[in-house]
């Protein structure tokens, strides 16, 4: 159930996102009367789940959820409708009109994409405002792994900056260290400050997953509330509403202590100390070959810390969410910087429709679809001005071309182009989502 609500959160999303695309470059298309022969809603070859044409104009549903398209008369697109294009022009066509038509037209898509996530912030910050943990209120510490280790960090310490800078939000610590690149983190640890220097190998690291930072948390109370599929504790006898006491009789007062002291006794079964209805019971359990005992509890952040919420108005809402989209586009762009770094090889942690789709929460809450919807809007319209031909970007690349050196590229070059340009845009395809394949062999 939790992975079918995440593929219909992301289908959801995903047909947001191109119909509103798609509707910027059939909007002005029409404000410049300019025929549309086809809106799409995903691709359609061979066939597709439905079609209307009303006026000059089929809409349909096709059947590869893959994006979508409007076909546009006298384009060369990725229809290749080589046909049509040896026609004499005529007035309804794309290609009679003005550059700076046809530049509109074109980054219809992309500034419908913009406007459609500062909507969604602004709506978003309306309806709920904005909740989040305060570095200050990190009052236990954080949790590290042996990456974190290695730099020097420990589990425990109190960050108090980054490159001697508070962060407000405890969550944007780790995005803020390799967005910007950060040198060093501030802490207190005993008493004492400690400046942790960060090298770029650590941030290499913390793409790939490693090298945490998390906020530490108590051990107790720990009340069993739900079991995983495969439960090694529920198959000993463990219940809902069982109390973790401790592990062969050893209490923790921390939860990482206790992840630890499983992960390290993982070969052999573990003596879990729980208090049943006022009694204490001891239960052997074998854990799993990861360190698990297939158990949760319902503790959240907002039990354990305490959050701030910012509540905005009507009008205040409006400036915030802005200012929230816009920032949230800088910080895309900044990722380019890194994917492309020779030091991080951040390329090897792309990802594919299944990390996309793994984003979305395994249950339907509403503020997170509209977030991650206004995040996914910001990155489809990113990569679609990407200057590639066959995007959006490599349309208005010619367009630029044409307006600066009065001369138009030829419809064959045009034509090489856009095969080129599908090409590469295939090859990204399969790489990113050939990395997501190798994750879940690996696992």
């Amino acid at each position: 159930m939790t992975i079918l609500i995440k593929i219909l959160q992301f289908l959801l999303s995903l047909s947001i996102l191109v119909i509103i695309h798609e509707f910027g470059h059939f909007i002005f298309a029409k404000l410049f009367k300019t025929r549309v022969e086809k809106f799409y809603l995903f691709f359609d070859p061979w066939f597709s789940l439905f079609k209307r044409k009303i006026g000059d104009t089929e809409y349909g549903i096709g059947w590869v959820p893959l994006g979508g398209y409007v076909k546009i008369s006298g384009m060369i697109d990725e229809s290749m409708d080589r046909e049509q294009m040896k026609q004499p022009a005529q007035p309804y066509e794309f290609r009679s009109k003005t550059s700076g038509q046809r530049l509109l037209i074109m980054t219809g898509g992309v500034l419908f994409n913009f406007i459609l996530a500062l909507l969604i912030y602004v709506c978003v910050l309306y309806a709920w405002g904005e909740t989040y943990l305060p570095t200050a209120n990190v009052k236990y510490g954080i949790v590290t792994d042996s990456v974190g280790y290695s730099i020097g960090l420990r589990n425990g310490d109190k960050i108090l900056s980054v490159d001697n800078q508070k962060i407000e939000n405890f969550a944007q610590i780790s995005s803020d260290i390799v967005l910007n690149g950060r040198k060093s983190i501030q802490v207190e640890r005993e008493g004492e400050i400690l400046n942790i220097a960060i090298p770029v190998e650590y941030i290499a690291q913390m793409l790939k997953g490693n090298g945490k930072i998390e906020a530490r948390t108590t051990f107790s109370p720990y009340v069993i509330t739900a079991f995983q599929k495969h439960s090694p504790g529920k198959a000993a006898g463990l219940l809902t509403g069982d109390e973790l006491l401790g592990l062969d009789g050893i209490k923790f007062t921390w939860f990482d202590e206790f992840q630890k002291y499983l992960l390290g006794n993982k070969t052999r079964a573990i003596t879990v100390n729980i208090l049943r209805k006022g009694e204490q019971i001891d239960i052997p359990v074998v854990p799993t070959s990861e360190g698990f005992l297939g158990i949760a509890s319902s503790r959240t952040y907002d039990q354990m810390f305490e959050l701030k919420t910012l509540k905005y108005g009507l009008l205040a809402s409006i400036p915030a969410g802005i200012s929230k989209g816009f920032k949230t586009i800088k910080d895309y762009l900044k990722q380019f910087k890194v994917i492309f770094s020779k030091h991080t090889k951040a390329y090897e942690s792309l990802g594919g429709f299944i990390t996309i789709g793994s984003i979305f929460p395994g249950v339907w809450d509403w503020q997170s679809f509209w977030n991650l919807t206004a995040l996914l809007s910001i990155i489809l319209a990113v990569m679609n001005i990407l200057p590639i031909p066959a995007l959006d970007g490599g349309h208005v690349m010619f367009l630029l071309y044409e307006v600066i050196t009065g001369r138009k590229p030829s419809d064959k070059f045009l034509e090489y182009a856009q095969i080129t340009g599908m090409v590469i845009l295939f090859a990204l395809l399969i790489f990113a989502n050939g990395n997501d394949i190798m994750r879940l062999i690996r696992k």
